[in-house]
Formats: C-alpha cells, structure tokens, sequence
C-alpha cells in the first residue's frame, strides 16, 4: 500500500481541502494521512470563520506521521500564516520528504487574495524550493512570475519563470477565459500541454485540491510527474462531468464516481 500525506485545511462541507484530498487519495489508490493546518467554517456558499493551528501542533501532527506511517508524496495546499508554512517547511527537510506537490493557493478565483505578504513570502522562499511541483491558476502564476498572462504563450513563459525561478517544476492551470480546460506543465524546461474539454458542470468547488492530491498519488505510485498529471487530470474531469449537484451554492464534485463494490450498495 502507498501513501501520501495532505497537509491542508479541513472544509466543514467536505468539497475541498483535507476532506477532498482524502476522497481523492482513497479512490487513486493510496492510503491519506493528513495534517490540518486550520478549521474553516464553509459550505457551498463561502468561508464564514477560519481557526488556524499553532505552529506547534502542526508541527506534532507532522512527527506524528512522519515517524510512523512515512508517506510516499505530500500535498500541501492552502497554509495561511507565515509561521505555519515555516514549520511544514522545517519538518518537510527534517524528515527529507519525498515527492511533494505545492498548491500555492494564494488568490481565489475572483482575483482575492487568500493570504498576507507575509506568508507569500514564506511560500516563495521556505516551500516551493523543496517541492517537485507546484500547480498555481493563472492569478497565482502571474503573482509568483510577476507578469500578466493573457494567453497560453503566456502560461509557458510564466511557467518556465516559476521553474527557473524557485527551482521546483510548474504545472499551470488554464481557465480563466484563456483556454478551456488546458494545462501547461514546465519541467526541466521541457514544455508538456494537457488539453482537455471543459465541462459545462458549475459545481468546481474544490478542484485544484483534487487536482493536486491526485497528483500526488500517482507520484506515490512510481508514475513520473508527465504520468501523474495526466492521470490526475483525466480523474478530475471524470469527477466533475459526473454531475454531482449538492447545496446551494458552488458544490462539490463526486470525487467517488468510480466506487463501486458489496459496501457502496
């Protein structure tokens, strides 16, 4: 059995962070572990309160996991505080962790900013150099590149920046009226494209963490980064074209489209 390990926040409504990343973990293939760097309150309508952890409980969590059940890849997405990625940072190199996959979840969406300066900058320079891939949307990429991206030539410049820039490769996300649903990864300076169809389906909360969890489990696995992203790719859109429709807002997709068996009847 392989491992991975998601450090993340816990989403009360089970679309996105930890919740996400374990369903998405489970059904690739792998055993999850986690470690939570935060409760938030949130459903399909938005976050209403978020209680972040200390950076010595993370940092138990961490030991915890680490010493007993050593996973195979870590996903980490969205930390808000400074002090906390300092942390994952100082135990991912204390523990020589292997195949780690960023989420930079920096800026939602809509174009707001999810976290300070200050954690920006302990991100750039604490947890994308240890990383084998991080996988920014485009605000996040043009705010770690420092340009504008208005097309895919674009991404691959914006990308390559990242690469050169944090040393660790870059998956780009497209969307955001770019392109359909094409991703640019650059590794080692070579450029791979991910094409794909997107799905008339509204309900995305949750995408990226399943997207970068399912990632990690294909690298958990022994697939190379090309092989694991497409896999990861063709199990997101398979979630989200399985037309889960939950709550009142932007839902969740049905990261278990696939489970099938004795239990699930």
């Amino acid at each position: 059995m392989f491992t991975a390990c998601t450090i993340a926040g816990s989403d009360s409504s089970g679309g996105a962070g930890i919740q996400a990343d374990i369903k998405t973990m489970t059904t690739n293939g792998v055993f999850a572990t986690s470690a939570i760097t935060a409760l938030t309150a949130q459903n399909t309508l938005g976050v209403t309160d978020i209680f972040n952890a200390t950076p010595e409980f993370l940092g138990h969590e961490l030991d915890a996991i680490f010493t007993d059940i050593f996973p195979d890849a870590v996903k980490i997405g969205m930390v808000s505080k400074q002090e906390l990625i300092e942390t994952i940072a100082n135990k991912l190199k204390q523990y020589s962790a292997n195949h780690i996959v960023v989420d930079p979840v920096m800026v939602a969406t809509s174009g707001a900013r999810l976290i300070d300066e200050a954690a920006i900058d302990a991100l750039k320079t604490n947890l994308l150099p240890l990383a084998l891939v991080c996988t920014p949307n485009i605000p996040e990429a043009e705010l770690l590149a420092n340009m504008s991206i208005q097309n895919e030539a674009d991404m691959e410049k914006a990308a390559k920046i990242i690469e050169s820039t944090y040393g660790c490769a870059c998956l780009c996300k497209g969307g955001h009226q770019i392109n359909d649903a094409n991703d640019v990864l650059v590794e080692n300076g070579q450029i791979h494209w991910f094409y794909g169809k997107r799905i008339d389906n509204p309900n995305t909360h949750g995408t990226g963490c399943t997207l970068s969890s399912a990632i990690a489990s294909n690298l958990a696995k022994g697939y190379n980064l090309e092989t694991a992203v497409k896999r990861a790719k063709d199990y997101l859109s398979k979630a989200l074209a399985a037309m889960l429709d939950l709550g009142q807002g932007q839902g969740p997709m049905n990261h278990m489209f696939d489970l099938q068996g004795e239990f699930a009847q």
